[in-house]
């Protein structure tokens, strides 16, 4: 039974090359192989979780093996990411009827699949960190599928922090294996309980939360988030959100269930880093007059929602079962929320091809259908009662309440975390108000005619694709007790969790007081915010102010303008030059006498390190001098060409070069000397320059090299050492 297991990982990366393969004969079939592949995955998830298989692994793979486990919690999550991405194959070949590029998309759909699922089935953390890496090349790719300037600048972003934070978990892993010798999840919560290198443990579970952290769009690692999903296709929007970002809460809550488990510090700082995250994404969502945006920001505050809970559970200790079971609710009711949002969201952008709101209003109006997907979404979001998503807010409301009277010394921190979480719950009312009105109630100034007209506005598939989720997440709302409680209880085990305290009474006045609390802060919001801030002459208003922006008000000016500023002068001073090095070397060793005359004197003793530091400095000048001449006969040859039909001198040394071949050829009938050499030395030379210019700045290109980089290193010392 473990080979049913491990296909659960390798069957879709197989299905992809095979997919790709058809896909360049036949389109069609191509189409519907995909859609049983995701089909064929749900059902192979369907037998595992049905079946007695535990475990499987790959031994002498990577040189450590690849493992594989199946609990609970993994039970639970093999089966949404199944769901979820047959769902989505079924959505897209409507999605993607007049796309480009859809054979790469399938194949690199299909790739993440494998990937993701390897994620969430890992024992170990090499495991987790091998296809983390595939997951996250893999997704890039959807990131930049339309090709547009804003899909490259998203992409890029996305790979940046996704290779960034994946080397800072690898160098936490390290720490890690290098302290324990053991990487498997069990044994990693043994030794670190047992363990008194807590400033180690610190420093490792920091590198680690960074890197998983910035995978599930925690703050301020969100940069790539309310960018990369609005120009991802809907599709591809639905499964970055509902799965890939939990691969992130996956690493987070390994952390604090196995490494700091019942560690105040460490869940004080999850709960921080989550209020911000959900405070903050919930008002960027309320600012966005962008659908898809809308809906990015979104699930960034929802990741902040499950964040409090992984840090209630850790305040509370072995009374955190609650909180936990909010937590593994939250987690599930979430992805298949967003998977009913993006892809009806989706709908309105293949018929419109637009997000605006001030463009796709009204279109929803007689169209049942998406009335229901944004009404439940909604509704469901915000954790109004009768939804799935309120059973999910309201445990772990009630964790934030149990641990204000469980840690005394922190109960006004805890109030006012309560505070942000049910204003934070407000604003997603407010928001998701403001989609459903726009879309499915206001009418189009211009085009309603249009709209209203509009038929077979989705193909069959895709209303399948939208019913079912759609008919799941009711069916779980009205059966709280006889549906979510035996799923919470069944997939708690990976947490360490048991049984809970007590029973949890959703429909009390207690419970429902939170759900009041939020219905009220949304009617305030809705009036006083949207209608009166945001709209203008009846149209809505970007008010997001830039220096939310956290990517281009801080990390691009730091990590392209300062520490280059700080780190070059620095390297040019320390650093070795390959060339004169030697001859450094040979002159301080001449003048070692100055050195032990000088060296231990209080008054000279700086004085020489400066004279060593000068002579180093000059000699790194002197010694990148070639790299300069190269540099300035590049600017020198490679000036930007203008006015190129005109064949005039004007266009530099690289059309004079050619003109001196020009000499060497006859002239023309007329007499008149014949240019053809000087104009084609130019168009060569612009080529050259554009695609240097791609390749050197762009750093989707230097992120790639360097995985590639890797790749044949591990290859070198596995097999050809």
């Amino acid at each position: 039974m473990q080979y049913i297991l491990i296909s659960l990982v390798f069957f879709p990366m197989a299905a992809a090359c095979l997919s790709y393969l058809i896909g360049r004969k036949n389109k069609n079939v191509r189409n519907v192989f995909c859609v049983c592949a995701g089909l064929i995955e749900l059902a192979l998830a369907f037998l595992c979780v049905t079946g007695n298989v535990t475990s499987g692994s790959l031994p002498g793979v990577c040189g450590f093996g690849l493992h594989f486990e199946l609990d609970g919690f993994r039970r639970l999550y093999v089966l949404v990411i199944a769901f979820m991405w047959a769902m989505t194959l079924l959505f897209s070949p409507g999605y993607f009827a007049h796309y480009h590029n859809r054979n790469r998309y399938y194949f690199f759909n299909l790739m993440t699949l494998g990937a993701t699922m390897g994620v969430f089935l890992s024992a170990d953390l090499l495991t987790t960190f091998t296809f983390f890496e595939v997951m996250s090349f893999t997704s890039y790719v959807w990131v930049l599928h339309e090709e547009t300037p804003d899909a490259m600048r998203a992409a890029n972003t996305y790979l940046a922090v996704a290779v960034i934070g994946g080397l800072a978990a690898l160098m936490g892993i390290f720490i890690l294996g290098n302290e324990f010798g053991i990487l498997t999840f069990d044994s990693i919560r043994e030794a670190a309980r047992d363990t008194e290198k807590t400033a180690l443990l610190y420093t490792a579970g920091g590198c680690i939360l960074f890197g998983f952290g910035a995978k599930a769009g925690m703050f301020p690692l969100h940069i790539w988030l309310p960018k990369a999903h609005p120009v991802a296709p809907a599709p591809a929007s639905a499964l970055l959100s509902g799965v890939l970002t939990k691969s992130g809460i996956f690493g987070v809550l390994f952390l604090s269930f196995c490494l700091f488990r019942d560690d105040v510090p460490w869940a004080v700082t999850i709960a921080v880093l989550g209020a911000c995250t959900m405070f903050l994404g919930a008002v960027l969502a309320l600012l966005s007059v962008n659908l898809k945006r809308t809906l990015a920001c979104s699930s960034m505050s929802q990741i902040g929602f499950i964040l409090v809970g992984i840090a209630m559970t850790g305040l509370l200790g072995e009374e955190g079962t609650t909180a936990a079971r909010g937590v593994v609710l939250y987690m599930m009711n979430h992805s298949l929320y967003k998977l009913l949002l993006f892809m009806a969201a989706g709908a309105v952008y293949m018929n419109l091809h637009r997000l605006n709101l001030n463009d796709i209003r009204g279109f929803g109006r007689n169209k049942p259908l998406l009335h229901l997907c944004f009404l439940v979404g909604g509704l469901g979001l915000a954790g109004i009662p009768g939804t799935s998503g309120y059973v999910a807010k309201t445990l772990i409301h009630e964790g934030i309440l149990e641990a204000a009277e469980h840690r005394e010394s922190m109960a006004v921190a805890l109030k006012t975390l309560e505070v942000f979480f049910l204003a934070s719950g407000g604003m997603t009312l407010t928001y998701m108000t403001k989609l459903y009105k726009a879309v499915c109630w206001e009418r189009h100034p211009q085009k309603q005619t249009e709209y209203d007209a509009a038929s077979g506005w989705l193909p069959a598939s895709g209303r399948i694709a939208l019913i079912v989720p759609m008919a799941a997440l009711i069916l779980f709302g009205l059966a709280p007790y006889r549906v979510l409680d035996p799923i919470a209880t069944a997939a708690t085990d990976f947490l360490g969790c048991g049984a809970p305290e007590h029973a949890v009474h959703y429909f009390v006045w207690e419970n429902l007081k939170g759900a009041c609390i939020t219905v009220g802060t949304a009617s305030v919001l809705y009036l006083l915010v949207v209608r009166k801030l945001l709209m203008q002459k009846d149209r809505y208003v970007d008010r997001l102010p830039s220096w939310l922006d956290l990517e281009n008000a801080v990390y691009r000016p730091l990590l392209l303008k300062v520490l280059p500023g700080i780190l070059g002068p620095a390297a040019a001073v320390f650093g070795e030059n390959r060339i004169l090095t030697p001859l450094f070397g040979k002159t301080v060793e001449g003048f070692g006498h100055l050195a032990s005359l000088f060296g231990e004197n209080r008054v000279l003793g700086p004085v020489w390190n400066g004279v060593q530091r000068i002579g180093a400095f000059l000699l790194q000048t002197v010694g990148t001098l070639p790299d300069t001449a190269v540099w300035a006969s590049a600017r020198t040859l490679f000036r930007p060409i203008r006015h190129l039909d005109r064949g005039t001198e004007e266009d530099g040394l690289t059309y004079r070069a050619g003109s001196v071949l020009d000499a060497f050829r006859p002239r023309g009938v007329d007499g008149e000397k014949d240019h053809r050499m000087a104009n084609l030395a130019v168009r060569i030379r612009r080529t050259i320059e554009d695609t240097t210019h791609l390749v050197t700045g762009n750093l989707s290109f230097a992120m790639f090299m360097m995985a590639a980089g890797i790749v044949f290193a591990l290859i070198y010392l596995l097999f050809l050492r």
